[in-house]
């Protein structure tokens, strides 16, 4: 059976998403390079939002509730400001034991479990995104390459 790029969100394993992706970068006309910056980001975004996908727990780069991971959420999480926001939001949100900067009702946020943040935080870390101080910045250099990898992803899927 054929599965959509919705379904492959909804329910795939982090593993089989990224099996899709790989297969659309073969595929394409794009040099062997976006190999090297697709999947790295890729595996870390999933890295999280497959865990808050199963809990129930996910939410948009605003805090807003989100029924389902979906392509578009997947992307918004591509741009490296919104990723940094959702790694220091788990990171508070494993420390508290509720998932924390949220607008979802306390009932929701007790469902919280403690996800694991190491390919998220050695992929940021690659980035020179500082994971002890949320506010400081990171080269904009960084976060305009993310911009491309983003739209090179809302390509190929």
């Amino acid at each position: 059976m054929i599965k959509t790029v919705g379904q492959i969100f909804e329910g795939d394993t982090q593993a089989q998403i990224i099996s899709v992706l790989e297969t659309a970068l073969k595929n394409s006309n794009e040099s062997p390079i976006w190999t090297e910056k697709v999947i790295p980001l890729s595996e870390a975004i999933l890295s999280v939002l497959v865990p808050l996908r199963e809990q129930g727990l996910l939410v948009s780069p605003e805090g807003n509730p989100q029924e389902k991971l979906t392509k578009e959420l997947f992307i918004r999480y591509c741009d490296l400001a919104n990723l940094k926001w959702l790694a220091f939001t788990l990171q508070k949100s494993n420390e508290s034991g509720i998932l924390e900067r949220v607008k979802r009702s306390s009932t929701e946020t007790e469902q919280y479990q403690e996800i694991d943040l190491s390919v998220l935080g050695a992929y940021l870390s690659l980035q020179t995104v500082n994971l002890e101080d949320e506010w400081l910045d990171f080269p904009i250099a960084k976060y305009n390459l993310h911009i491309g990898v983003g739209d090179l992803i809302n390509q190929l899927i």
